[in-house]
Formats: C-alpha cells, structure tokens, sequence
C-alpha cells in the first residue's frame, strides 16, 4: 500500500495543506506534481489498496481546466482518495463537486473531502499567513477523523455540497508583465503549468492559454513580473465583502 499526493499548486498554498495532511496519513507519501507540464501522467496507475490525496486550488469556484485534464489521465483503480480544494477566503462555490466527479472518472473512490484555506493568490492581503496554527489543529483532527474511517473499511463516499451544472468558469485574464528587472532566465517559462510564456522572450505571453496562476510571479528568482497595480487594487475592492469574514476548514466524511 502507498500514498500519493497528487497536488496542482501553482503559488504553493494548496501544497502546504495538501503535504501536511498525506504526512498525517503516511509520512512516506509519493508526491505527484499536477503542475508540471512535462509529465505524463498516463503513465501513473495506483491500486485500490493505495490511498490518494488529490488537492487544488478553487479558480473563480471551479477547479483550474488543466488539473482536470492531468487527473483524468491517471489510473485510480479504485484508490480510497481524499479530495481537497484550496480557496483564498471567499468561496469554493463548485470545486469540491467537480473534483468529485472528475476524481470518479479517473477510477479515485472517494472517501473524504476537505476544504481549507490559504492565501489569495492574486488579492495577497486576503487570508494571508493561511493555513495557520488554528487551520493546522483543525487538518490534524480531520486527518484523525480520515484515519478512522479508512481503519474502519468504510469506504462511503460522503455528500459533498455543490451544483450541477456548475457554475459558468470564468476567465481571469490578469497576465502578469515582466519588468526592468527581468533577465530573460527562463524559470517562469519551464515553470508555467500550461506553457503560456515563450521560452526566449519571456515579455511574450499566450493570453488565450495562461490561466491566471501567478506561479510566473511567485517564481522568478529576481522579482520581475508583477500584476498591474491598478487591477490589483480593483480586484482588492470586489473581493473585499465576500473575503473580509474568516472562513474555517471544513471536512465532509
């Protein structure tokens, strides 16, 4: 028996819940990287003696096309899985549900789902310093929850809340620019999960493809990509009603 994290975390927030709940789980876990465009993961097949973690961040509600499109490619083969979604203190709207789904197509037999929170990834002064102590002591006492369900041998997928048809999956479109400062390395153009940045002249961007990840931003080892101010501000003030209110880890077992 094994277990996996499968995780897509572009800014690394999603990772962070997802590493501490497969070390509760099983300390020796097989990490499975969502965000590396170089992988095939046709090549990935689990048994239904494993154990999986598949987390993502929430994109606008939804969970972001092209982990969809990496998970689907895996063999689950009946895996008892963990699903989680990652949300920066808004909502996590359909994450959950299309993860669900996506996971069963995959072959994942879902056990558990979680939500958790971890900073914004574009709006940074929301649910910064996310998870923290208190998120922890919650994920903890889920992971406890997890262990006992799986030592039982229930295997019941729970109900997890959410719409189908799910909600319509908006565009973004907030690409971030290069500065004075770039070197033209080449770090955010590997790095891109979806290839949108032109590997020679990192100042070109595929628009049509990038997904609004901030993983170019989060990434470059010289600080020189940013995000307009003046969007940034504008997307502070929509998100400043829904984000102002703490929002606690949930666990549906």
């Amino acid at each position: 028996m094994s277990t996996y994290d499968i995780c897509f975390s572009p800014t690394g927030g999603t990772k962070k819940v997802s590493e501490f709940l497969s070390n509760q789980l099983n300390k020796d876990s097989i990490n499975i990287d969502l965000t590396d465009r170089k992988t095939d993961f046709h090549d990935i097949t689990l048994t239904s003696e494993d154990i999986a973690i598949i987390a993502v961040p929430s994109y606008g509600g939804r969970v972001p096309s092209p982990a969809i499109e990496r998970i689907k490619q895996i063999q689950g083969n009946g895996a008892k899985t963990i699903i989680v979604c990652v949300y920066g203190n808004r909502a996590y709207d359909d994450t959950l549900v299309e993860l669900l789904d996506c996971a069963q197509q995959a072959g994942f037999l879902v056990i558990a789902a979680v939500a958790a929170i971890a900073k914004h990834s574009i709006a940074n002064r929301y649910a910064t310093n996310r998870p923290d102590v208190d998120d922890y002591k919650q994920l903890h006492s889920f992971a406890e929850l997890i262990t006992e369900k799986l030592h039982q041998k229930n295997f019941t997928t729970p109900f997890i809340p959410g719409n189908r048809p799910y909600k319509k999956a908006g565009n973004v479109g907030i690409v971030p620019h290069i500065t004075n400062d770039c070197t033209k390395c080449g770090v955010c153009a590997s790095l891109c999960p979806v290839g949108a940045i032109d590997q020679e002249n990192p100042a070109k961007v595929n628009k049509k493809i990038c997904i609004s990840c901030m993983r170019c931003v989060n990434v470059c080892p010289h600080n020189a990509r940013k995000v307009n101010k003046l969007i940034i501000s504008l997307v502070n003030i929509m998100l400043k009603k829904a984000c102002s209110t703490k929002k606690e880890c949930e666990l549906y077992i």
